[in-house]
Parts: C-alpha cells; structure tokens; sequence
C-alpha cells in the first residue's frame, strides 16, 4: 500500500511539474515578455539601414528567424558582447541574461505565441529607421555628402576623404553624434575630424569635395589645409559601433561654421554599390559644464611608433605587441574606451598602473572579432591620475589556421599608420574629462543619455 502511494505522488508531482513548464512556456507572449528584450538588445543592430543582414523590429521579423534565434542566443553568440566583464564591468553591456535567454527559448519551444499586439514600440523603431538615426529622436542637424559616391566592385579597397561644408545660425551645444549611411556593409571604418572656420575670407565651397587617397587625386588635399588650423572634435565609426553620446552636463559645442572631413575606408566589393555618407548631430538647450575630449592611442595615433617590438608580424606567426603612453597632464576621468584592432587580432587589452603602484584595468577582449566592435561606457567615471601609464596589449595570429586572415597564404604584415585591412592596427581611443573632485561619488546615467 506504501509503494502504490509513493507511486501515486511521484506521478502526480511529475504531472504537474510538466504541466507548470508547459503553462509558463504558453503564457509567454511575444508582445508582453519578448518584444522589449528583442528590441533593447538585437534592434540596435538588425534593422534597415545599419551592418546586420535582416531586421528584427516586428513580430514577423522575430518568428521568421526564430529557430535561428534559438540557437545563436542559446549558445551565446548572439547579441555579440566581446568584453570581458569580470575586468570591467561596462553600462552599456548588451549580452543576455540568463533570465532573458531562458524567456525567449521557453518562448520560441511553446510556438511563438503572439498575444495582445503593442505595436507602439515597433512604430517607434520605424520612424528611427525614417529619419536614418539609431538615437531616440531625430537629429537636429544632418550634414552629408554632396554628391554620390560609387565604390567600384573590382575587389580593390579605397580611402575616400570627403569634405562637408556647414554655415550655421550659432554656435549649439551638442549632446550626441552619429555616423550615417545608405549602406554601411560596404565599409570598413569611418573617421570625422570637425574643423571650425570662423574667418569668412576662406571660402568652404571652392576646393574639391572628394579626395581618393589611392589614386590620382590624393595630391589635391592639400588644398584642405586651409581649414584644418583647429578641430574641435573627432570621432568615427567601426563595425558593431552606435552613436555617441555623453552623461549629463557633458558634452561639446558645434561651431558655427566649418567643414566636416569624412574619411571612409570601403572594403573591397564584387559589385558596384552607390553610397552616401554623413553625420546626424543632437543638440541640447542645457549648457555644457565639462568639454569632453578623445585621444588616440597607437597605430594611427600617439605613440605608433613606440609599439614594441616594431609592428612586424611575419607569416605563420603568433605575436604579442606593447605599448606604454604616460599621461603627462593632470588628472583625468575616463568616459569610454574604444579598442581597435583588424582581422589579425586575437586578445587585446588595456590598463593603467599609477605612480603610486596602482593597477586601472580599462579593457580587456579575450577573443577579439572584427566583426563586433564596441564603444565601452564605463558606469562612474575612471580616474587617469597625472603621471599613470597606459598599456596596451596586442596578440595577433598570422596563420593559416586563423580563418579571418586577409592572406592566403599568410603573408609579411604590417601597422604603418595607412589603415587597410589587410594590415594591422592596434589602437585605443578613449574620452575624457578634465578631473573634478566630485567624480569620485558620481554615477554616469547613460539611460538618460540614450532614451
């Protein structure tokens, strides 16, 4: 009778044990428990207009992908996040929790149920993709290219400069900034260097509007000179890379007239793919407190020629480069840190170590992938005292058994500062602040930041 009754229990418990993972598996709707993690965390990158392959914005995009969905957040390939955040644990992390990962399975296994429709926020992230910007509103400037630009599909990758005149009403306060494209899988990176010219004796108009600085052309920058006598601010875009903004009372100040010198690297192409490119700017009504500023760190930057050992990377060869950067000016908080690095990258990392001995990790990526880069947030701001030294850390494979390698067989690569693809960089952007006392308490609000 005791083993009938034990019997008896144990296939009730299971019943209902299996009919509580079924009910939760069909309460899950699309709209009330997946709409929002799909949006926050893959829309960023899957929608028209930006370097993934299709959109993920409707109920419809998400059930045509989703048992590939399944597997790529299953695995943890998808969202890509490459930081290690055991090092450094950033604000803007975008990979998924364990919560979010077992919502959407559950979901995806009990047949995509779709529930009530909210369609607001999938009309939100349209009239994003309208008015070609990934920010939360529209920008209130766009300044692009004045004519169309067609990268030839003869397999040959090319570095385009173009210039962008403005004439503003006054001076405005900028609070974000983003790169935009018709097409941004034809791209390999996008640099922009703002130039204010306040002398109206310069004409902005009657120089070239484009410079290839692979061909025949190249010669003709150097009649750009004239506006490069200051830069108030230089940015970019790379693969994985959003828009840029910046905390509360931070930021920096559009000038009122100038030109924008758009560098793009285009990848080499099979066909023929029009393009035109530019800048959206967000401005603010509340005043600046704190200018913001970016260096540059390495190949392309300060200290390129004091990696060590000198940037040789033979063929069939693994290799580890450093590179030591003092700041010799006064004490500094970091906002973000944006590593770089090509298709030969393996790890990368950065710290700092005080005078006083002090290790400040910065950035660590234990697999680096082209593919997904990142601009890191910090979550408060990260003190770079006077006199602290910056290391940078960079391991590349140049064999055969590494399937990014641009060179088959591999070939003699090297890091010269002109930027193509089939060679190498290793570089560390970072943006800072002059130091005040209170950073030591503050907590950066990015959310309020970007939403």
């Amino acid at each position: 009778m005791t083993d009938f009754k034990q019997t008896t229990f144990g296939l009730s418990f299971l019943i209902l044990l299996m009919w509580s993972a079924s009910g939760r598996g069909q309460s899950l709707t699309f709209y009330k428990d997946v709409q929002s993690i799909i949006h926050g965390n893959c829309a960023v990158c899957h929608r028209p207009g930006e370097a993934a392959p299709f959109s993920l914005i409707t109920y419809e995009d998400v059930v045509k992908r989703s048992k590939f969905i399944r597997k790529v957040v299953s695995s943890r390939y998808m969202p890509p996040w490459k930081a290690d955040d055991h090092y450094v644990s950033y604000a803007n992390n975008r990979s998924l929790s364990d919560k979010e990962i077992e919502t959407l399975v559950a979901w995806i296994d009990a047949d995509t149920p779709k529930g009530r429709e909210k369609r607001e926020s999938e009309k939100v992230l349209m009239e994003r993709v309208s008015a070609g910007t990934a920010y939360h509103r529209s920008p209130d400037l766009t300044l692009k290219m004045s004519e169309t630009y067609v990268q030839k599909g003869d397999g040959k990758e090319r570095f385009m400069v173009f210039k962008i005149p403005f004439e503003l009403a006054q001076r405005a306060n900028v609070e974000a900034i983003e790169f935009t494209s018709n097409n941004k899988k034809i791209i390999h990176h996008a640099n922009f260097a703002i130039h204010p010219v306040e002398d109206t004796i310069i004409n902005l108009y009657n120089t070239v509007s484009a410079v290839n600085l692979n061909g025949d052309s190249a010669s003709q920058y150097y009649q750009w000179l004239k506006y490069k006598q200051e830069m108030t601010f230089y940015g970019g875009w790379i693969p994985g890379a959003s828009f840029e903004t910046y905390p509360q009372d931070m930021g920096w100040e559009m000038p009122r007239r100038g030109v924008v010198l758009l560098t793009v690297h285009y990848g080499p192409a099979a066909l023929d793919a029009e393009n035109i490119n530019g800048i959206n700017i967000f401005f603010k009504d509340t005043p600046i407190k704190r200018k913001v500023k970016v260096i540059s760190l390495g190949s392309g930057g300060i200290g390129e020629k004091d990696i060590k050992p000198p940037f040789l990377l033979f063929a069939d060869e693994i290799k580890t480069f450093t590179l030591r950067i003092a700041n010799n000016q006064p004490d500094v908080s970091l906002l973000y840190a944006w590593p770089h690095m090509h298709q030969l990258g393996k790890t990368f990392k950065a710290y700092a170590v005080s005078a006083t001995g002090d290790t400040i990790p910065l950035v660590r990526i234990p697999e680096w992938d082209f593919r997904w880069q990142e601009i890191y947030r910090f979550k408060k701001p990260v003190l770079l005292p006077k006199g602290a030294v910056v290391h940078i850390e960079g391991t590349y494979d140049n064999t055969a058994q590494n399937p990014m390698n641009p060179h088959n067989p591999p070939q003699l690569v090297l890091s010269d500062g002109n930027m193509r693809s089939d060679q190498e960089m290793m570089t560390l952007l970072l943006m800072y602040v002059t130091r005040e006392e209170e950073d030591e308490r503050l907590i950066f609000d990015w959310n309020k930041s970007t939403k």
